[in-house]
């Protein structure tokens, strides 16, 4: 009987382990998509669009699908819905900067909205099984 409990935990273990691995690898693919976003907000012609924004949602994807808990669902779909409204915001008329920000602002909206959809869609799923 003492073998099954061992046997058991480190099942579980492994488990555990694995889930904070992907969890870990989640967690680098956000920093790495708000890295790509700021960067070709700046360098805005550097960047094919169509790249771009492949890049973009595959992170997003990949973060909404692995690192959102129940508990980060609601402040998520809270920040995303403000940052798809500031992104209606034509902050490209500020002199100077505006054109920038506009970019950075418009390329974090690509890359959020992918988990925003996916959380929204595992939202309605609970929501529907009880």
């Amino acid at each position: 009987m003492a073998k099954k409990k061992s046997t058991n935990s480190s099942v579980s273990s492994v488990i555990s382990k694995e889930k904070m691995e992907m969890h870990r690898i989640a967690h680098y693919t956000f920093f790495a998509g708000l890295l790509v976003a700021v960067v070709a907000g700046f360098f805005r012609n550097l960047f094919a669009p169509e790249v771009l924004v492949t890049t973009l949602v595959l992170l997003g994807f990949i973060v909404g699908l692995f690192n959102l808990t129940a508990k980060e669902t609601q402040p998520f779909l809270i920040a995303s819905i403000a940052l798809m409204l500031a992104g209606i915001v034509n902050l490209g008329l500020i002199p100077g900067v505006g054109p920038y920000l506009r970019s950075i602002l418009s390329n974090i909206v690509v890359f959020v909205v992918p988990g925003a959809i996916l959380l929204g869609m595992k939202t309605i799923w609970k929501l529907a099984r009880e």
